[in-house]
Order: C-alpha cells, then sequence, then structure tokens
C-alpha cells in the first residue's frame, strides 16, 4: 500500500499496559493484560515488530505490529504481500496529526484500513480496501496513525470506530 502525502519523521506515541487479554491473534475478556509496545524483534521485510493492542466491547485484541516509520517503508507498505495473519498488522505513524489518505496499488489481499485519531481512539475504518484500486481511502480528519489489518478482520472482531489502540512507536 502507498501512503500519500508521506510524513518525513515518525510520531512518538506514549506506550501504555492495557488491560485486557489477548495472545497474538486471540480475544479474550478484560482479566490479563496485552503489553503495547513490546518489542517483537524484526519482521522478514525487516521492520521493527511490537505489540499493538486495541480495546474493543471489553475485549483486548492483540497484533504483531510492523511499523513503517519511514517515508520509504510508508510507500512501500503491504505492497506485493501474497497474505496477512489474523494476529499481525502494519502501523503507520505520523510526525504530526493530519488527515491521511490510503491507496491499494500493488496490493495484493483486501485490507480494514484503521484511522487512529490523536485521543488513541479509532477514528474510522476503511473496511476491505479494494485490491489493485487507486481510489483512495481517506479518515475523516487528522489522524496519528494507521493501522492496516487483513480484511474483513475488523468486522469479524468487532472493533469499530471509538475503540482505543495502544502501541509504542520506534523513539
Amino acid at each position: 500500500m502507498r501512503l500519500l502525502l508521506l510524513p518525513a519523521l515518525t510520531l512518538a506515541i506514549s506506550a501504555c499496559n492495557m488491560q485486557g487479554s489477548a495472545t497474538a491473534g486471540n480475544t479474550a475478556d478484560a482479566k490479563s493484560s496485552c503489553t503495547a509496545g513490546t518489542s517483537l524483534g524484526q519482521s522478514e521485510a525487516g521492520l521493527e515488530l511490537r505489540q499493538l493492542c486495541v480495546i474493543s466491547h471489553g475485549k483486548t485484541h492483540s497484533f504483531k505490529t510492523e511499523v513503517a516509520a519511514t517515508p520509504r517503508q510508508q510507500a512501500q507498505g503491504m505492497m506485493f504481500r501474497q497474505s496477512m495473519a489474523d494476529d499481525e498488522g502494519m502501523i503507520f505513524p505520523f510526525p504530526q496529526p493530519r488527515p491521511a489518505s490510503f491507496w491499494m496499488k500493488n496490493t495484493v489481499i483486501p485490507l480494514d484500513i484503521i484511522f487512529i485519531g490523536t485521543d488513541g481512539k479509532i477514528e474510522s475504518i476503511g473496511a476491505n480496501a479494494v485490491p489493485y484500486s487507486l481510489e483512495t481511502v481517506n479518515s475523516q480528519g487528522a489522524v496519528q496513525a494507521v493501522l492496516e489489518v487483513r480484511g474483513g478482520l475488523a468486522a469479524k472482531l468487532g472493533i469499530k470506530a471509538g475503540d482505543t489502540v495502544s502501541w509504542a512507536p520506534t523513539q
């Protein structure tokens, strides 16, 4: 996926422990914790991996998330990838909150594009973005980051606007 209007710097978003439980790809009630920002090494693509937590309806969903921190990484995004597991995602941090536009050029799989507001809450979701489409998927306002997950996963997990997202960017 290619990000339009690429940022030059990464945004420092404070990490916090979110109440809830989930192992990668699993969802459970709010009795354990998902530790947002936990370093998980590097992805096969060479991107930093961090744990990301989404709190929705009293449940926590944990994702092993690639951090697309640089303009080059953000321009590449998920292009040419053949698959994405339910416990995986990619986060695009911005140096300053701003409206965001994404497209699916050279992106093989459908994606849910989750726009994260300055308060850490989901501002909107571009559900099931169409592979190879040049049509832009836009935030409704200024956002601090965008999370991509497998197309249809947000609906399957009940993730919606207003839910909380927590993660820690590369410092």
